[in-house]
């Protein structure tokens, strides 16, 4: 069974500007370095030119040929490179939702089934009708009062981490303008403190969190969300080298309107604070358009 649908590779060659036999601004000698470099592959391999010898021919079929990770490491490497030299040369982003449609068709392809019954229909990455309802609430939650908003946060919060199969567990209740609970992300366990309040939050719910964290698991890390966002005095008094990432709504919201997968999101969250010991970073900074 192909890696990739059809409708995927319209999807890839668009993005990928593979019209023509052409892939990005490779030369023939550039993309056999990338893969090579990159992939540690043989794209010149004549197995891949089963359909024509074209770099885009080649990578049609090499994309159909391979197994699943190696699918998703080649796209995450054409991915980046597309990128660099889109902000080198100032280009616009010329695919719609480009970003957030790649990151989606990784998901299906990493939550794909070793074997479907013929004639049963795929399990779709994500459920976007949800998403869509998801973004259209958090709009909305401005025109309730706030114990309605805060019981309405809580609800979001868990359908969101389950559309993406991070498995939200109890208790997700509302405590107080708080919310407790706990998501699995690549294998980790986070805890989980939501704040839906007017103020922004500062350093003193940040150290109280992590203290809360310091009572539990060595393992285990958190994730702070406050919808009104955090005090630029309060994460630098909380400091560097915490178990603690944070998002606060402009976060959700740019995740739920661009279609970007919360576990990808999170995982870049998580990959930044690891770099730079930071324990807040924009999605718009870490999903650049």
């Amino acid at each position: 069974m192909p890696n990739i649908r059809a409708i995927d590779m319209m999807f890839l060659d668009d993005l990928f500007e593979m019209g023509g036999g052409y892939v990005l601004n490779f030369s023939n000698s550039t993309f056999s370095r990338f893969f090579a470099d990159e992939l540690n592959v043989d794209i010149d391999d004549p197995m891949y030119a089963e359909q024509g010898g074209s770099k885009g021919k080649r990578l049609r079929c090499f994309l159909q040929k391979v197994d699943v990770p190696t699918v998703i490491r080649t796209l995450k490497a054409l991915w980046e490179y597309r990128e660099a030299i889109r902000q080198r040369d100032g280009k616009p982003e010329t695919a719609q939702n480009a970003q957030g449609r790649l990151l989606s068709l990784i998901n299906r392809l990493e939550g794909k089934p070793d074997a479907q019954p013929e004639g049963q229909a795929p399990k779709p990455a994500f459920d976007r009708p949800k998403l869509i309802a998801l973004r259209n609430d958090l709009i909305g939650f401005v025109q309730l009062t706030p114990q309605a908003r805060g019981y309405a946060f809580e609800s979001l919060l868990r359908d969101l981490f389950n559309v993406f199969g991070l498995e939200a567990r109890e208790p997700f209740r509302l405590k107080g303008e708080q919310i407790d609970g706990s998501f699995l992300l690549q294998g980790e366990t986070y805890l989980v403190e939501a704040k839906w309040q007017d103020a922004q939050t500062g350093v003193a719910d940040l150290h109280t969190f992590h203290g809360k964290l310091e009572q539990k698991a060595a393992w285990a890390r958190g994730l702070f969300v406050s919808n009104s966002g955090f005090t630029e005095d309060g994460l630098i008094a909380f400091g560097r080298g915490k178990r603690v990432v944070c998002m606060d709504g402009l976060d959700l919201f740019e995740t739920l309107s661009r279609e970007l997968p919360l576990n990808h999101v999170l995982e870049r969250k998580v990959r930044r604070a690891a770099e730079t010991g930071l324990p807040f970073a924009r999605v718009r900074d870490l999903f650049p358009t």
